[in-house]
């Protein structure tokens, strides 16, 4: 065997133990009836788990829920990235200064930020709804209309500046002749904006629409720390309901169904972004 090979078997053992045995384990159990209160009782069920989630009403609420939360909280993001990069662009003084500030919620834990905003947006006890109150502006943050909204601001809050920081890079690796041949042109900054920038730009928009729609799926510590799904199940996403189904009530074969439902899911936005990005 060569020697690259031998280098690189021992990680590929410990990534096959790692990632394949979980994966092919779920798979397994997502065709069976499969519950920890009866683990002596494991029964074949073939398909019937996946056509349960066919049918089963709270499974399409929560993907429709995070659906919406994954449009809202990416678009948000997307805008407000653009819009802060290109600001950051232009100043002069301070500008790396912004930049630590700015960037500082990506590195806060997600459960952290969750259990942050659950007491800074509570009616009775929260600073931000005490200061509104004192304009006249009264809002209930996790009420059944606003739940899911107040959710995408707090996820906007914490991944804009990954967004920030995809534009900074791509802005920075602009080529300057079509702007400066613009310039002299007398074009202004509205129009080098629409038809320079934003087409230039366009491959890191994609890039960094995937990875944050992929990973705003995932969602589940703020809803986690901040509503538990409620109220009803006004902020239950796929993942919360995954994990209900599984430790709650104890229904591993259909949450490892639900799982895999996910990844179809994931899969198939992955190959519609990625093909949108080849043609561009």
């Amino acid at each position: 065997m060569h020697l690259r090979f031998r280098l690189i078997l021992p990680l590929a053992a410990a990534m096959t133990v790692i990632m394949a045995y979980p994966l092919v384990f779920s798979a397994w159990i997502s065709f069976h009836d499969y519950r920890l209160t009866r683990l002596q009782d494991v029964r074949f069920r073939g398909v019937e788990n996946y056509a349960f989630i066919l049918s089963d009403a709270p499974f399409g609420r929560a993907l429709v829920n995070t659906m919406t939360f994954v449009a809202g909280a990416v678009s948000i993001e997307l805008v407000l990235g653009l819009g802060l990069a290109l600001l950051l662009q232009r100043l002069v003084r301070f500008q790396n200064f912004a930049r630590a500030v700015l960037l500082a919620p990506m590195f806060i834990t997600p459960i952290a930020v969750g259990l942050m905003f659950r007491f800074l947006l509570n009616s009775e006890l929260g600073v931000i709804p005490y200061y509104l109150a004192t304009i006249g502006v009264e809002i209930a943050w996790f009420d059944e209309r606003l739940a899911l909204f107040s959710l995408m601001l707090i996820d906007a809050w914490q991944w804009t500046p990954f967004m920030l920081l995809m534009f900074l890079a791509g802005l920075e690796a602009l080529p300057k002749d079509p702007f400066e041949a613009a310039r002299v042109d007398g074009a202004s900054a509205w129009i080098t904006f629409w038809n320079l920038t934003l087409p230039l730009l366009r491959p890191v928009i994609l890039v960094a629409l995937i990875i944050r729609a992929l990973d705003a799926f995932k969602v589940f510590e703020y809803v986690w720390a901040i509503t538990r799904g409620g109220p009803g199940d006004a902020t239950e996403t796929i993942l919360f309901h995954i994990y209900k189904t599984g430790f709650r009530f104890f229904r591993l074969g259909e949450a490892a169904a639900m799982a895999y439902v996910l990844i179809g899911i994931l899969m198939f936005l992955v190959i519609v972004l990625y093909t949108a990005m080849r043609r561009r």
